[in-house]
């Protein structure tokens, strides 16, 4: 309980920043949706990777504070917190490969007829690969789901106390399935960024032996810049998110400082999304620009009346 408790103030800062952070990406794209403005693919993407985000998050919250508060009483709930994570973890994983996918096909200066019909494809049915990261995601948390309930019910017909319980994590066979259910999503990850960052690097190759020195490259810069942190977020989170299942699952380790990274990692590249794309910056640069008028304008009246009270 006391591990909890030390966290439990992170985790809450945390929860706090990836409300205000997903949930403004959240309301710009589906303001523009209402308003019949044009929603592209990666519009689509990261609205669906915001909520993804914030439920993860509620989810990890409830359960670190029930465990911190209310361990021996709530075990069901606890285990249902638990499976609610395990889900939207996967439907993270299955959309940040999917945006990973679509600001490949997107940036990308490769024209094969294969990456032409890919692009086609993605463009026309991204809602369709959206809506089915929840069945695969549901797929992925089945097994878990069982064996939670099979430990429901063997503990409440044994009546075991709730310091048995936590001695009951060593279930490896949970941990394979999900390296399996999570294999194919991942790799999709470093495969398309891999594919992006030589694309671009080839094209700006070619330029440069063009000889034409008109030719701006800062776009091609920044482009590769925006390819290299989405790899560096996506590596370090899948590497978190594994090495915190294993030391649960295999050691019966509870690692509370992982959980947290796992809840800042999403959150500072959702900031980074807004800074990246063009429509969510203006947004949120209106949003800052607003805030500092008002700031300043309750500090202004005293002295502008002073000044019209002189004149």
């Amino acid at each position: 309980m006391v591990l909890y408790l030390d966290v439990l103030f992170p985790e809450l800062i945390a929860l706090i920043a990836g409300l205000v952070i997903h949930s403004f990406i959240i309301v710009i794209n589906v303001t523009d949706w209402l308003n019949g403005r044009s929603v592209t693919p990666v519009d689509w993407v990261v609205t669906s990777l915001g909520i993804s985000r914030m439920c993860t998050q509620c989810a990890a919250t409830m359960y670190m504070l029930l465990s911190s508060l209310f361990l021996k009483k709530l075990y069901a709930i606890q285990v249902i917190l638990d499976v609610i994570d395990i889900f939207f973890a996967y439907t993270n994983i299955w959309l940040t490969s999917l945006l990973s996918i679509v600001f490949c096909l997107k940036i990308s200066n490769l024209r094969t007829r294969l990456f032409l019909y890919l692009r086609r494809m993605i463009d026309q049915r991204t809602v369709h690969f959206i809506v089915g990261s929840v069945p695969l995601s549901l797929l992925n948390c089945l097994y878990p789901l069982l064996v939670a309930i099979t430990e429901i019910n063997k503990h409440e017909t044994f009546n075991t106390t709730m310091d048995n319980l936590l001695t009951d994590c060593a279930y490896i066979n949970i941990f394979y399935s999900h390296i399996i259910g999570s294999i194919i999503p991942i790799l999709f990850c470093p495969i398309s960024s891999i594919l992006l960052f030589t694309s671009l690097y080839r094209h700006i190759t070619k330029m440069k032996m063009s000889g034409n020195l008109s030719i701006n490259l800062e776009t091609y810069y920044s482009a590769m810049t925006f390819v290299f942190f989405t790899f560096l977020y996506n590596s370090s989170y899948f590497t978190v998110h594994f090495v915190s299942f294993f030391f649960y699952f295999i050691h019966c380790l509870t690692l509370p400082w992982l959980y947290i990274a796992l809840d800042f990692l999403p959150v500072l590249h959702s900031s980074y999304l807004i800074y990246r794309i063009s429509k969510l910056r203006s947004h949120m640069s209106k949003v800052l620009q607003n805030v500092i008028d008002l700031f300043f304008q309750k500090k202004d009246p005293e002295p502008r009346e002073d000044i019209e009270m002189v004149a």
